[in-house]
């Protein structure tokens, strides 16, 4: 009988419960931005994972924090992202824009009065973001 090779003979012997070494199964946790940029902010120069790990369990038994990532550039303006990213959590924008997306690439957008006024807020909306966004990076656009 010919042997099995490659992802089918990795998941035979998986089946069959034999030789392949168990891994700790990833955790995930969903954050607001707001709480994802105050750990941040918490764990210094310390990786994000590393941080939680120390401070639900006290030590660092996996070494995590001797790794080191990429500095951060500095946000210009703390006020200004924590308000867009306020906005961001408050507004049904990206919803409203796939809605739009979804009827116009289907041909079924008809452009009434409501529509074009739908649009022209979304892309007010945008606008105000992008504003935002490259005061708070502290970006410099070209006019």
């Amino acid at each position: 009988m010919r042997q099995p090779s490659g992802c089918r003979a990795e998941a035979q012997n998986w089946l069959s419960g034999g030789g392949m070494a168990k891994r700790p199964a990833p955790f995930s946790l969903r954050l607001t931005f707001e709480q994802r940029a105050r750990l941040e902010a918490e764990a210094g120069k310390m990786s994000l994972a590393a941080y939680i790990h120390s401070r639900l369990f006290g030590e660092d038994d996996l070494g995590l924090a001797e790794r080191r990532r990429r500095p951060r550039k500095p946000v210009a303006d703390e006020k200004a992202l924590a308000q867009l990213m306020g906005m961001l959590g408050q507004s049904r924008l990206s919803s409203n824009l796939n809605q739009l997306a979804k009827a116009a690439n289907t041909g079924s957008l008809s452009v009434t009065p409501d529509t074009e006024a739908a649009l022209n807020e979304a892309a007010t909306a945008v606008h105000e973001i992008r504003r935002l966004l490259i005061e708070a990076l502290n970006l410099e656009i070209e006019p």
